[in-house]
């Protein structure tokens, strides 16, 4: 991302998941405080949109929700098996933490992001008069320069405890030596956690037509600062995360994320395109 900005991406990931509250029905993603962090000028802006009703924009817009959903069902398995502490990797404005059902004794939040990006969504939640939860810590990081552990324990993070992590739209935008080491650090935290996230795959493993859709949106985050970096394998990934020590690992692609989450909608609200995929794994 572009220094002294916030995320571009973070702010289009926002807007789909508030768009998703009022466009799609059912809900995959019921969020009461998506609209509201992204503020009235916004969710206008969205209201009036004719582009949110094009194929490609309702296939993004499918992902994102069914992306956010799978999270907080992992979550409250990891919960189940013990887990007390939830990182959410390059938050942008995730809203998990505003809305959380479970009381601090049970699930301590830390949202964890570029510092730029974290200031700009606090300015948010300030001036959308959303209160910031005692259970919740910020833990301002820059992936590529700083250290997560530092930044997490300065947040009040406790290494000794079983902890769940989400990470996603972010896998992409860094480098594989980033991530790969990332993926190290979580798998060395105790027993009962685990992560979610998703992740890009190569450009040479898609047919003809989604490589124009693939080449479209690459186009689109490079503009914006945030080119796309790393790409994986599905099963390259999950021989390498196996090797760390991850199990009980879950990849969905898009047929399988719409079995689970958009099955027999009158909307036709779906995911599409398969750039991206989802992967739980437990530690």
């Amino acid at each position: 991302m572009r220094e002294s900005r916030p995320s571009a991406t973070a702010q289009r990931v926002a807007l789909r998941r508030a768009a998703h509250q009022f466009l799609d029905d059912p809900r995959v993603l019921d969020d009461p405080i998506a609209l509201p962090i992204v503020g009235a000028e916004a969710e206008a802006a969205l209201r009036s949109s004719e582009r949110l009703a094009t194929r490609a924009s309702r296939y993004l817009r499918a992902f994102m929700v069914a992306r956010s959903r799978y999270a907080e069902d992992e979550l409250a398995r990891a919960i189940n098996r013990g887990a007390s502490q939830y990182v959410i990797l390059g938050a942008g404005l995730d809203t998990f933490a505003y809305r959380n059902p479970y009381p601090e004794s049970v699930l301590r939040v830390f949202e964890v992001d570029h510092p730029n990006t974290q200031a700009w969504k606090q300015g948010r939640l300030e001036a959308a008069g959303i209160p910031i939860p005692g259970s919740l810590s910020f833990a301002p990081v820059d992936f590529e320069k700083q250290s997560l552990s530092e930044g997490l324990e300065k947040a009040g993070y406790k290494p000794d405890r079983a902890t769940f992590f989400s990470w996603l739209g972010v896998t992409m935008y860094l480098t594989q030596a980033a991530v790969l080491s990332t993926f190290g650090l979580i798998a060395k935290t105790p027993r009962g956690g685990g992560v979610v996230f998703d992740y890009a795959v190569p450009r040479a493993s898609l047919g003809w037509m989604r490589r124009l859709v693939f080449d479209r949106l690459a186009r689109r985050v490079a503009a914006a600062g945030e080119p796309f970096q790393t790409f994986f394998d599905p099963t390259t990934l999950a021989a390498e995360l196996t090797e760390m020590g991850f199990g009980d690992m879950e990849d969905l692609g898009g047929e399988e994320i719409n079995a689970r989450y958009f099955k027999n909608r009158k909307d036709g609200l779906t995911v599409g395109g398969g750039l991206a995929r989802l992967m739980s794994a437990q530690v």
